[in-house]
């Protein structure tokens, strides 16, 4: 196995084409398809719920839009992290886990790509809810998302997709480009219904702009916004994720960058939209999904209809881009060396066959867990966004630390040093402010998931033979994790804390 590692400038020759391109696999994907696997991985099921998340956390109209801000500016320079990383070291192809392996080590780089791998599952989970809760609308024996027959269902479309992702993910990857073509429809029915029609009122719009009397003060309202608001771009570095799928190297950033921009502008008309149809409190008490709520409100019934049925074509064609990027992670890792050697299995087709049965298997199980404690939507995706943070906190920092030490940079690289280091810098600072916006509970319930994880770990050092947590720094970050999660169970055994 090649180590991962930045003693060098220059990283390992790759083949390129007439026009000089590097190229990573010949047979992979284009932009046009990495750019769906962004923008589906990132369309999910909250956009439709988030109008009604952000009023139920008590922020008001000057408290989302200030937050929008804040989340274009962060979420961006996440974007670029990434955009500079895949040219800085377009040899990286396992994206995730190989940027925090190459800048901190393989265990940290395992960390991160356990709690991507773990995030991704329990994001599935999510989208099983919101979906059969969307169902419930339809069929009132779903109604909740979260009952027994629900589960039922969501697992036998879960397997459903397994099988045709074992097919092939290029193959799998070609129909997400018609879902998400179909999952925009209703989104922008959502947004040429409320402006043709003149249906959002400035009057509401403004109502209650700084919040009402005794609420909670405005930066309490900005830190409730963090968690929904990173959640739904989660899925922006899907192309990242599967960079070893892609063709050209340099497709990988532009496709996230395309990505962002096309998602950023068309969730800000929908919530900006949102709030000038229904005002905050009424917001707030809506059914999830709320934009049904919101539609309805606007149109009648047949506005709930649309959203509805936008909300599981939607999460269908998320589970299926999530089932795939589940498996990516741990399939590539296991090739460079970290998972288990039996995770880098892969099918006649191509397609990470151990991995996908495994993940599956994870997300499975998380899925019932979740139904039997009558687990909330919000509650699993607040749980998704914890344990995403960690790699996206690693790799924002390998990013600065490259550009700070200008490895890697120039028109060969990562490009300009100066706004390398700014985009790093600001990228991390974001996401280590929105691992304080999980709060407490967040962070616990974050290490008892990635408690597990270190066994994993030592499982697949041990069977390649390597020493297990060989720095001081591993032993530490280690500790840290079993000793954290111990007083999460005892805070939560004895009621200290409550997690749903």
């Amino acid at each position: 196995m090649e180590k991962l590692d930045d003693t060098s400038h220059n990283v390992p020759q790759m083949m390129v084409d007439e026009h000089g391109n590097k190229i990573i696999n010949p047979q992979g994907m284009g932009l046009l398809r990495l750019s769906m696997m962004v923008i589906t991985a990132s369309i999910c099921g909250g956009i439709f719920s988030l109008a009604g998340d952000l009023a139920a956390g008590g922020a008001n109209t000057a408290a989302v839009l200030v937050s929008w801000g804040i989340c274009f500016v962060g979420v961006l320079c996440l974007a670029m992290c990434f955009f500079g990383l895949s040219r800085a070291r377009p040899d990286l192809t396992g994206g995730i886990y190989a940027y925090a392996a190459a800048g901190f080590g393989d265990f940290i780089g395992f960390i991160s790509g356990y709690g991507y791998w773990i995030s991704g599952c329990l994001s599935n989970v999510s989208f099983a809810l919101l979906l059969f809760s969307a169902l419930g609308y339809f069929f009132k024996p779903f109604e909740g998302g979260n009952n027994l027959l629900s589960c039922i269902c969501a697992s036998i479309y879960l397997w459903l997709l397994v099988w045709l992702a074992a097919k092939g993910v290029k193959e799998a990857a070609k129909l997400n480009i018609f879902v998400t073509v179909a999952k925009v429809i209703p989104l922008g029915l959502f947004i040429v219904s409320i402006l043709l029609l003149q249906k959002f009122n400035p009057a509401i719009f403004m109502e209650n702009f700084m919040g009402e009397p005794g609420g909670p003060g405005f930066f309490d309202q900005l830190v409730s916004t963090m968690v929904a608001l990173v959640w739904i771009f989660t899925g922006i570095e899907a192309s990242v994720v599967i960079s070893g799928r892609a063709r050209l190297a340099k497709d990988v950033g532009r496709s996230t960058i395309i990505g962002f921009i096309f998602i950023f502008v068309l969730y800000m008309l929908i919530s900006v939209l949102s709030m000038g149809v229904v005002p905050r409190p009424q917001m707030a008490e809506l059914a999830t999904p709320s934009m049904a709520g919101v539609l309805e409100a606007a149109i009648g019934p047949v506005g709930a209809t649309v959203v509805n049925l936008g909300v599981v074509l939607s999460l269908l064609g998320a589970m299926l881009g999530y089932v795939i990027i589940n498996a990516e992670t741990p399939y590539e890792a296991a090739k460079m060396g970290t998972f288990p050697k039996p995770f880098a299995h892969a099918n006649e087709a191509g397609s990470p066959i151990v991995t996908l049965i495994v993940s599956s298997g994870i997300t499975q199980l998380f899925l019932i867990l979740a139904v039997f404690a009558t687990s909330t939507y919000q509650f699993m995706y607040n749980c998704a966004v914890c344990t995403i943070l960690v790699p996206y906190v690693a790799s924002a920092l390998y990013f600065a630390k490259i550009a700070w030490q200008n490895k890697h940079m120039g028109p060969d690289g990562a490009g300009s040093v100066a706004k390398a280091r700014f985009f790093g810098t600001l990228g991390f600072i974001y996401t280590v402010f929105l691992v304080w916006s999980c709060g407490v509970t967040g962070i616990m319930i974050t290490t008892i998931l990635f408690t597990p994880g270190i066994l994993l770990y030592a499982w697949g050092e041990k069977t390649q033979g390597k020493k297990i947590l060989p720095t001081t720094v591993d032993k530490i970050v280690a500790l840290i994790i079993v000793v954290t999660m111990i007083v999460s169970v005892y805070q939560i055994a004895t009621g200290a804390i409550s997690v749903l």
